[in-house]
């Protein structure tokens, strides 16, 4: 396919980077500072501000799909605006390139641990965090009220750092609304997996119009 990623730069847009081009995809990787997008075979830099509704537009235009990991910096004193306003933005611009496919990375934070009980309102949900988690948790009921697109939204892992180890191991587990526990009771799992699941909900679309998430 021919597909975009949106910040393609960042720690989770630099696997996907990767996993789509292994995988033979036509990939238009885009970030504000497109020079720091690997050379790899397969994929075009460009740079591009989310902000930009129009000319995000015209990027997206005569592509198949467009994934988004976008995240304006844990450091960012306005996170949680900041991270609203721009996948806003990119929904918007996915609508007006006529891109129906759209699938976006967002956080762990929104999963249910127990009944009526989301991580990121419980008290240990770590406090450098909680805004950007409470922006992803909350674009997702924006994005449910989306019929037009055929969206996806993936809730990683509640484990999935630089610290997490594994590499590409090619296997996970997914659910829904509730996190996926292992053996240990710890839901992880490594960025390099959390490509392939996003990529493999690409090609196979088991979660149109759903939220899913995916762990060891």
């Amino acid at each position: 396919m021919k597909i975009v990623i949106v910040g393609a730069t960042g720690f989770v847009g630099k696997a996907l980077v990767s996993e789509a081009a292994r995988r033979g995809h036509e990939v238009t990787a885009i970030a504000r500072h497109a020079d720091g997008v690997a050379p790899i075979p397969g994929v075009t830099a460009r740079n591009a501000d989310v902000m930009d509704t129009d000319s995000l537009a015209k990027v997206f235009a005569g592509h198949d799909a467009v994934l988004s990991a976008f995240n304006p910096g844990w450091t960012n004193p306005n996170i949680y605006s900041d991270s609203l306003a721009g996948l806003k933005s990119i929904e918007q611009a996915v609508e007006r390139a006529g891109v129906l496919r759209y699938l976006v990375v967002g956080g762990a934070g929104s999963l249910e641990v127990s009944p009526g009980v989301q991580l990121v309102d419980t008290p240990q949900f770590p406090a450098d965090f909680k805004d950007g988690a409470r922006a992803a948790r909350d674009y997702l009921n924006v994005l449910k009220q989306n019929a037009t697109l055929e969206w996806t939204f993936l809730s990683p892992a509640i484990l999935m750092h630089a610290g997490i180890t594994d590499g590409r191991t090619g296997s996970y587990r997914t659910g829904t609304d509730n996190p996926v526990f292992d053996a240990r009771g710890e839901s992880r799992l490594s960025v390099e997996d959390l490509a392939v699941a996003l990529i493999d909900e690409l090609e196979q679309r088991r979660f149109v119009r759903r939220r899913f998430t995916a762990a060891y």
